[in-house]
């Protein structure tokens, strides 16, 4: 195994996984207890919409993708829905859904057009740049500072909101608009070289995993942790070792991991 990670390109993808795993999986808590994983697919894939419109009328990418997910995550965090009917997962899926078809359409008229909808969907992991890999460390890095300094003020909020408690929040805001735009800023750096699926994958199901191990909330944490960075190691080792797709061989690491937690679950009942 030391022998693949000695490998330039390898440590890249490799530190990529691992920044994504971390960031992603900790915003995830907020999300899954929030009851709104489908968040980070429609973010990620307005991310994607706004690269591919970017490359459809030649204007530059970054800031274009950066513009489209902030301008969703804003208009999430206005969402709110009173009609006991609905459910505000339906409403992202639907916007989930939109994007993916214009992003679909605009990437039609590439003249590589499936294989920018496999890098959509899945990334490109050993790609990366350097100065991308900088980038993220520095964006990610603020990001978390973010949570941490006001983890209060945001776990608050996942509580009302995971307890339906939230007669006292208004139209806009402030936390809940700050939370909103972490999640887009995180992903809009992830999908570009991560890819929508691994970023989603990243986003639950070390969350999901970890919540079936344990109820503590700081145990969860560490856990999540963990399952998120062990499935990062695991896909690029056997990506690399077996020629697998790294976001692909990463999303079934996670996956073998859950399955791994679930079954911890029923052993423990």
């Amino acid at each position: 195994m030391s022998e693949i990670f000695a490998l330039d390109f390898v440590r890249a993808a490799l530190l990529l996984s691992v920044f994504m795993a971390i960031l992603l999986s900790f915003l995830g808590t907020h999300v899954v207890r929030r009851g709104i994983v489908f968040v980070d697919l429609a973010l990620g894939q307005i991310s994607m919409m706004g690269v591919a419109f970017a490359a459809y009328f030649d204007m530059d990418a970054t800031t274009i993708a950066i513009l489209f997910t902030l301008i969703g995550a804003f208009l999430m965090s206005l969402i709110k829905v009173s009609d006991k009917r609905l459910k505000l997962e339906a409403i992202i899926g639907i916007v989930y859904a939109v994007s993916s078809a214009v992003t679909v359409l605009l990437i039609s008229k590439a003249a590589h057009g499936d294989a920018d909808i496999q890098e959509v969907l899945f990334g490109s992991f050993f790609t990366v740049e350097s100065s991308e890999l900088w980038w993220m460390a520095g964006v990610f890095s603020i990001l978390g500072l973010v949570q941490l300094v006001f983890r209060k003020q945001f776990t608050e909020l996942t509580r009302k909101f995971a307890d339906g408690d939230t007669s006292d929040i208004g139209i806009f805001d402030v936390w809940n608009f700050l939370f909103y735009v972490s999640i887009g800023l995180a992903i809009v750096l992830a999908v570009r070289s991560g890819g929508v699926i691994p970023v989603f994958s990243f986003i639950v199901v070390p969350p999901v995993a970890a919540m079936l191990i344990t109820k503590n909330k700081k145990v969860t944490t560490l856990i999540v942790f963990v399952i998120a960075v062990l499935g990062s190691v695991l896909g690029i080792y056997f990506s690399v070792q077996f020629d697998f797709p790294a976001g692909a061989s990463i999303v079934a690491m996670l996956g073998v991991l859950f399955v791994a937690a679930s079954l911890v679950r029923l052993v423990r009942n």
